[in-house]
């Protein structure tokens, strides 16, 4: 939920007109790696967690595609995207 919360934080430095666009994208994907989390752990299945863990991986990966977009079209924002990035590097592990 840390990502997700870091990832919420620097959406509100990105322009007004992506507000429909690419902050929803990446609000999607963030919060999505937590909730499928909890949701594969409140199943009470080993097959069922990890199907979901595997879910949480591919939104891992989707966010980290959007804040990899995110440095190129938006280079002030860039610092911040590789703080991100170090955190999904992490949660990947």
């Amino acid at each position: 939920m840390l990502l997700a919360k870091h990832t919420y934080q620097i959406l509100k430095d990105f322009p007004a007109e992506e507000r429909y666009g690419l902050i929803d994208q990446i609000r999607r994907c963030a919060i999505s790696v937590p909730s499928n989390i909890a949701e594969g752990y409140g199943r009470m299945s080993d097959n069922e967690f990890l199907r979901f863990l595997a879910i949480a991986n591919g939104s891992l990966y989707e966010l980290e595609t959007q804040i990899l977009f995110t440095s190129e079209i938006l280079p002030a924002l860039s610092d911040k995207c590789a703080s991100i990035l170090e955190e999904i590097t992490e949660e990947k592990r």
